[in-house]
């Protein structure tokens, strides 16, 4: 009987450390964004190359500010800002110059939520939680 119990738990184990790989591989998606400016949208974290990959959803709004950059929050709430979300030009934000997608630098550890960040404002402009934080896998 133990050692079917036993043997039972570690298949159980194995299933799970299988299924969470799979989700990593897959990607996660956030919750919506939500915040001053930035509301709706949502971003989904994959792994490209053996890197790690933020992208905006195509129904994301820019926020019509000065300066919105990408900001991320690990589990134990260290911010990191990172690039600037466009480039602007004399129309204002073109979708086609956006960076929509962004590759996570070595030194983040896990994500817990994305936010939109204005640099210029000093401010936060929306954020997007993950439902748990996302282990990026980087050492």
């Amino acid at each position: 009987m133990i050692r079917r119990t036993i043997t039972t738990g570690l298949f159980s184990i194995a299933a799970l450390t299988m299924t969470a790989s799979l989700a990593l591989a897959q990607g996660h998606t956030s919750k919506p964004f939500a915040g001053a400016k930035a509301n709706g949208g949502t971003v989904t974290h994959s792994t490209k190359d053996g890197r790690n990959v933020l992208t905006l959803s195509d129904d994301f709004k820019v926020p019509d500010t000065p300066d919105p950059h990408w900001q991320v929050v690990d589990s134990k709430g260290n911010t990191y800002l990172l690039q600037r979300l466009g480039v602007k030009n004399l129309g204002g934000l073109a979708k086609d110059r956006i960076n929509m997608s962004i590759t996570l630098p070595d030194y983040v550890k896990d994500v817990a939520k994305v936010q939109i960040y204005c640099a210029w404002a000093e401010a936060v402009l929306g954020e997007a939680p993950f439902s748990a934080p996302l282990m990026t896998m980087n050492k």
